[in-house]
């Protein structure tokens, strides 16, 4: 009989934010979770041979917005004519900027970006909603694979596939991060993550689906063990 060990993390983990030589910009937080009336700080800084920041607000269902690089305020007009007021941009170093969002409302839940020839990776800013806190997911568990799942492949053996599944729910806002180990060891190849975190109407909280697909010789290897860890990132990226 063949046991696999599969294991489910809550975690609240902050990183380091030093970036890699690759980053062009560099924006920090990559998310923040306010109350109403609070103020917040996005900083953002480059390596390109100029000395220019512009400042992009999406808001939900928007698209990306254009880099507009030869703009000469500091904000993006784009689609968003009052992106001025209750905002302060500023300069604290040759190549640093900072943007800060003054008593948020609801109105100004949006993803901010700073640009400098390229887009930062951007801020979602969710404003907390009254009676409601940052809360890490409840409940992460692992689903092994069906026992059915390949006598449906037409594969040769050694091709064939299974899919893990991860469910982490019960948290809020929806700044959520899930990722998966092997042996200890972080992986990306064949994992799909739900692009977007379902709510439930009830109770306010989150919950998100991330399924591992990996060779079938993997899973049925008693020597590898497999992990799912979620946290919620209010200010942390990962």
């Amino acid at each position: 009989l063949l046991f696999k060990t599969l294991i489910f993390m809550l975690v609240v983990l902050f990183f380091p934010t030093g970036a890699p030589s690759a980053y062009e910009v560099l924006q920090t937080p990559c998310f923040a979770a306010p109350k109403p009336g609070e103020s917040v700080m996005i900083h953002c800084s480059h390596n390109k041979g100029h000395n220019q920041m512009y400042w992009y607000r999406q808001r939900p269902g928007e698209t990306m917005p254009d880099y507009e690089g030869n703009s000469k305020t500091k904000y993006s007009a784009v689609k968003d004519p009052d992106f001025k007021s209750g905002f302060k941009a500023e300069r604290s170093h040759t190549k640093q900027w900072s943007l800060t969002v003054s008593s948020v409302q609801q109105k100004d839940e949006a993803v901010y970006l700073c640009a400098a020839t390229y887009f930062g990776s951007g801020t979602k800013l969710t404003v907390l909603e009254n009676g409601m806190k940052v809360t890490e997911p409840q409940t992460v568990k692992i689903l092994p694979p069906s026992p059915h799942e390949c006598r449906d492949q037409k594969k040769k053996k050694g091709e064939r596939r299974k899919t893990l599944v991860c469910v982490a729910s019960g948290f809020y806002p929806d700044h959520v991060t899930v990722f998966w180990q092997l042996n200890g060891q972080k992986i990306t190849d064949g994992v799909a993550t739900d692009a977007a975190a379902k709510r439930n109407e009830i109770t306010g909280l989150y919950s998100i689906t991330s399924r591992l697909r990996l060779q079938a010789k993997t899973w049925f290897n008693p020597d590898i063990e497999f992990s799912c860890y979620s946290h919620v990132s209010p200010t942390s990226c990962s």
